[in-house]
């Protein structure tokens, strides 16, 4: 099993050896940078992976790193750590994805715990994509009346009113849908509906 990797951007070096060392006893990889720009150079996402990103950083600060991830459609569940926070700061963050804002000083333990629900949900962002990328793959193969039909019925709308929509029998709606359960892997609307609502989110 591959261990986490944590990236590590600040611009103090003894913030950065100090880190390193700490997170390298918990038997984690770490990359460390002296600036959002070296980071954004190399940034890169992966499963079990997640960042601790100093805020105020000469030329592009922590939250502005943070605006051009996301800008950037990286999905890289972040750690604020700094000694120079606020509560506007701190909901800010949050509210952008941040998995936690730790104001210094902080225990080892706790800096620890964080990090270890960072990689966890960098795991479960991993999960998510996968899926999407696989729904993805499957609507590929369906015909434009076929997506017309998924799009109905996942609506809730019953064969006939399907029908009635796009000028179609009843009958045709029936194998329409039945090509689409088996395109998409789906055992039923219900499951259907899971897919194309976690694609979409994962699309946005």
């Amino acid at each position: 099993m591959s261990r986490p990797t944590v990236f590590v951007v600040d611009d103090d070096p003894a913030v950065r050896d100090s880190l390193t060392l700490l997170l390298e006893g918990e038997s984690m990889a770490v990359e460390a940078f002296a600036s959002a720009e070296a980071f954004l150079a190399v940034c890169r996402t992966a499963p079990q992976c997640c960042a601790i990103v100093d805020i105020r950083m000469p030329a592009m600060d922590g939250l502005q790193l943070q605006a051009e991830l996301l800008q950037r459609d990286i999905r890289l569940p972040l750690i604020f750590l700094t000694g120079h926070g606020d509560i506007p700061m701190s909901v800010r963050a949050i509210k952008a994805g941040a998995v936690d804002f730790l104001v210094k000083p902080i225990t080892a333990a706790d800096l620890i715990k964080s990090v270890e629900a960072a990689v966890l949900e960098s795991e479960k962002i991993s999960a998510r994509v996968e899926e999407s990328q696989s729904t993805a793959d499957r609507m590929r193969n369906l015909t434009e009346r076929e997506r017309e039909v998924m799009t109905l019925a996942v609506e809730g709308l019953a064969n006939k009113e399907i029908a009635r929509r796009l000028g179609i029998s009843h009958r045709t709606v029936e194998i329409h849908k039945a090509r689409v359960m088996h395109k998409m892997d789906a055992s039923s609307l219900i499951e259907l509906a899971r897919m194309l609502k976690a694609y979409e989110l994962t699309a946005t």
